[in-house]
């Protein structure tokens, strides 16, 4: 099994549709007030969508993977004109033009990363592998310092090809962890191992929960390892709440992700990740707890859906710029 699932594609995905001035919407702000249309939905947006300088955006970030159609520098303009003030990278966009580039272009707009996308895959059982994964590991917490992103989201990995042992691969993904931590503590990064829901523990997560995550971190400082709070993947969670709670009291909440489950889902799971209102989570309750628990970072949208992918990278912003000033923002406050 590879120590590695990629999700990226090789090449920008649909072009940028024009604005362009339609009968009957208006102009400026009496188009984005009474016209806009919410993606992928194709309802009349609810709310206007807020401008650049407003300060209810200041801690929304957009994680690259949600308009997985544009490049990296495409998505840093993207959110320099949406007025956005940070974006969590994937590596594999940086790996196409360079860190280097990468590393400028972010500063250059003024961006805070948020995280960076991602390392992990740990739970290999053959020896060679595991050593290539500690490598890519080692190199993207380097990658994660260079970005001056606070977070290196460590995805677990799952069974090995043939393997049903899901203890013994938990305890490998424990050591791999604990092997890298003397790197991300000299580099001044938090590894933040992300629970991933359960329908994905054969190929991808291996830990499931929050509350299993938090038991993995517990043997570290804060600093060195913490947790992802992603709602799509601990919705449904028992007991989630005290768990978030219980991450804020050890200060180990390391990002806050959003999206939404919604059914029917898709014949590929991993693209049934809606925009925030499509489905079935509880973001106020999520962002109240989170609140609660005393975290302050940024929060990331992070969808994975064909039809988000397909739509116009500027409106797919715009839609969960809108979503997030109604559900997410105003329960920020603790």
């Amino acid at each position: 099994m590879s120590t590695e699932i990629s999700e990226f594609p090789s090449s920008p995905g649909p072009a940028e549709h024009a604005a362009v001035d339609r009968p009957g919407l208006g102009t400026g702000d009496d188009r984005m007030v009474g016209g806009e249309v919410d993606v992928p939905s194709g309802i009349p947006a609810r709310v206007p969508t807020p401008q650049p300088g407003d300060p209810r955006l200041a801690r929304l970030s957009l994680n690259q993977r949600t308009t997985a159609g544009w490049s990296l520098r495409e998505a840093v303009d993207g959110c320099v004109a949406a007025g956005l003030p940070a974006i969590g990278v994937w590596r594999e966009p940086v790996a196409e033009v360079g860190l280097d580039t990468a590393v400028r272009w972010v500063r250059d707009a003024g961006l805070r990363v948020s995280s960076v996308c991602r390392g992990g895959f740990f739970t290999a059982s053959d020896p060679d592998a595991r050593a290539a994964a500690h490598a890519s590991n080692l190199a993207a917490i380097a990658e994660t310092a260079a970005l001056g992103a606070p977070t290196l989201v460590l995805v677990p990995g799952g069974l090995p090809d043939g393997d049903r042992d899901l203890v013994g691969a938990r305890e490998r993904a424990a050591e791999a962890i604990a092997a890298l931590v003397p790197a991300a503590r000299d580099a001044g990064v938090t590894l933040g191992i992300e629970p991933m829901n359960p329908i994905f523990a054969a190929d991808r997560g291996v830990v499931s929960t929050l509350e299993q995550a938090l038991d993995l971190a517990e043997p570290f400082a804060p600093a060195e390892v913490g947790v992802v709070v992603d709602t799509y993947h601990v919705w449904w969670e028992p007991k989630v709440h005290e768990q978030i709670a219980r991450a804020g009291a050890a200060g180990r909440i390391v990002s806050y992700q959003v999206c939404d489950w919604i059914t029917p889902l898709p014949a590929d799971t991993l693209l049934g990740r809606g925009m925030m209102g499509d489905g079935h989570v509880d973001f106020p309750a999520f962002t109240r707890s989170v609140a609660a628990a005393g975290y302050t970072g940024d929060v990331e949208v992070e969808i994975f859906h064909a039809d988000v992918w397909a739509a116009p990278g500027a409106d797919v912003v715009a839609t969960l710029a809108r979503r997030y000033v109604e559900l997410v923002e105003p329960y920020l406050a603790p």
